[in-house]
C-alpha cells in the first residue's frame, strides 16, 4: 500500500507540474504576442490608410517558388505590392532583404528580376544577400544601408513583428500590407508566426541577437523622384 501510495503521490505531482509548466508556456506565448502587436499597431498601415511618402521601401524576402513547386502566392503578393508603391511615389526605391545563403537559393535576385519585370528600373533597387531573418534584414537596413525611415513590405500577420524588430533596431519603420494569401494557404505560416514573435522578444530583450553578417556600409541611390 505505502509503494502504491508513494506512486500515485507522484503521478499527481508530475501532473501538477506538468500543468503549470504548460500554463506557463500559454502565458509565456499570449503574453509576448500581445507585446510584439502592440509595439507595432501605431506604425501599421492598411490599404484604405493613407502611407506616409519616404524614400524606402524595404520588401522582405520568401522564395519565389511554392511547397507544390508553383508560384508562391506570398513571393507575388509582396512584388506587386512593392511595384505598386513605387509607381505611385509612395517610396523612391526598395530594398530587397532575403537569403542568399547559397549558390542555388538566390531570394534577392529573384526579387529583382521580378520588380523590373512590373516596370521597377534596376537602379531604384538594391539587394540585401543577407537577409537570413527578419531581424537580420532590420539590423543591416540601418547599420550597412544607412536607413533611418522606410516602410516595410511583408504579409499583414508578418507586419508586427517585422515593425517590432525595425522599431527596436532603431529605424523609423512603417509597415504596409502585400497581398492578401488565402488562409488555406496560409495557415502554417500564420501559426508559426506566434512562436516568432516569443523569439523575437527573447532576440531583442535577453539574448541580444546579432545579424549573422554586418559587412561594409552601402549607399543607397535614391533618385529626388520616382521614375514614371
Amino acid at each position: 500500500m505505502t509503494a502504491k501510495r508513494s506512486s500515485s503521490t507522484w503521478i499527481r505531482k508530475a501532473i501538477a507540474i506538468s500543468a503549470i509548466l504548460g500554463l506557463g508556456a500559454v502565458a509565456t506565448v499570449g503574453a509576448a504576442n500581445w507585446w510584439v502587436l502592440r509595439a507595432a499597431r501605431p506604425y501599421l498601415v492598411n490599404h484604405s490608410d493613407p502611407l506616409p511618402p519616404v524614400d524606402v521601401g524595404l520588401v522582405l524576402g520568401t522564395s519565389p517558388v511554392g511547397p507544390s513547386g508553383g508560384k508562391n502566392p506570398f513571393f507575388e503578393g509582396r512584388i506587386t505590392t512593392a511595384a505598386s508603391l513605387f509607381r505611385i511615389g509612395r517610396v523612391k526605391h526598395l530594398l530587397v532583404s532575403g537569403d542568399n545563403g547559397n549558390k542555388e537559393y538566390d531570394e534577392p535576385s529573384a526579387m529583382r528580376a521580378a520588380l523590373i519585370e512590373q516596370g521597377v528600373p534596376a537602379e531604384a533597387i538594391t539587394l540585401d544577400y543577407a537577409g537570413f531573418r527578419t531581424l537580420d534584414s532590420m539590423a543591416r537596413a540601418k547599420a550597412v544601408f544607412g536607413v533611418q525611415r522606410l516602410t516595410v513590405i511583408t504579409d499583414s500577420f508578418h507586419q508586427p513583428r517585422a515593425i517590432f524588430l525595425a522599431r527596436a533596431h532603431g529605424l523609423e519603420a512603417f509597415g504596409f500590407p502585400s497581398g492578401h494569401v488565402p488562409f488555406r494557404f496560409s495557415k502554417m505560416t500564420r501559426l508559426r508566426e506566434y512562436g516568432a514573435r516569443v523569439k523575437a522578444c527573447l532576440d531583442i530583450y535577453v539574448l541580444h541577437t546579432q545579424p549573422k553578417f554586418f559587412g561594409e556600409p552601402v549607399t543607397l541611390k535614391i533618385a529626388e523622384e520616382p521614375a514614371k
